[in-house]
This record gives C-alpha cells, sequence and structure tokens, in this order.
C-alpha cells in the first residue's frame, strides 16, 4: 500500500492568526490545538492543514504552495473575498498573462487562487 497525504504543515508565528485567515478561506475549522500548533480541516477528511510555530521568519519563496479554487463565485468576486480577509497580491516573477492569481497569507506564504470553479 502507498502512502497517503494526511497533513501539511505550515509553519507561522503565529499559528493562531494564520489558521483563522485558512479556516476562512477554506470554510475548515480547529480539529486540534496545543500552544505550538493549530489543525483545521474537515472531521474526517483529509489532508488537513497544521499551523506550526515557527519563530524564524520566512525568508524566500515557499518551495510548496497551495492553490484554491472558489467554489461558489466566478474568480473575480473570490479574489475580493480573499483580499478582504487580509491577503495581499505579490510578485513571484509572473507576466501578468497567467489565468491565476498569486497571493500571500497574512504572514506572507504565498498561494495561487485559480481560475475555475470546483465543486466543494
Amino acid at each position: 500500500m502507498a502512502c497517503v497525504l494526511t497533513e501539511l504543515v505550515l509553519d507561522c508565528a503565529e499559528p493562531e492568526r494564520v489558521a483563522a485567515f485558512w479556516m476562512e478561506v477554506l470554510d475548515w475549522e480547529v480539529l486540534d490545538r496545543d500552544e505550538d500548533a493549530v489543525e483545521i480541516g474537515r472531521p474526517g477528511l483529509r489532508p488537513t492543514l497544521v499551523c506550526s510555530r515557527d519563530p524564524e521568519p520566512k525568508r524566500s519563496k515557499l518551495r510548496l504552495h497551495l492553490d484554491v479554487n472558489a467554489t461558489d463565485r466566478d474568480q473575480d468576486a473570490e479574489l475580493e473575498r480573499l483580499l478582504a480577509l487580509g491577503a495581499r497580491p505579490v510578485d513571484v516573477g509572473q507576466t501578468g498573462a497567467e489565468s491565476w492569481h498569486v497571493l500571500a497569507d497574512p504572514e506572507g506564504n504565498e498561494f495561487c487562487l485559480l481560475r475555475s470553479r470546483v465543486s466543494p
């Protein structure tokens, strides 16, 4: 049997703040927490996202990033929602012709908002 992807771990200085952002983005909930980490997701589903305390500041572009798709609105409306939640546009070298938007969460972790709408 192969492995199963169960968790994605995102290092951050303020796990509660970053988890709150991603819970709003993904409509997820807290599954577990301790003083150094907050795990969010949907009960019984994988993978989950663990926001783990790391006092070291982010120094460069992430080598692994998250891609998200809107479920109930078009890309422009979802972009407005994400920006209102605290996401911000970032430049990682894109040309401007891409069909996706590169954003960063409140601690600067890059993610992309893709164009297509998907089922939740």
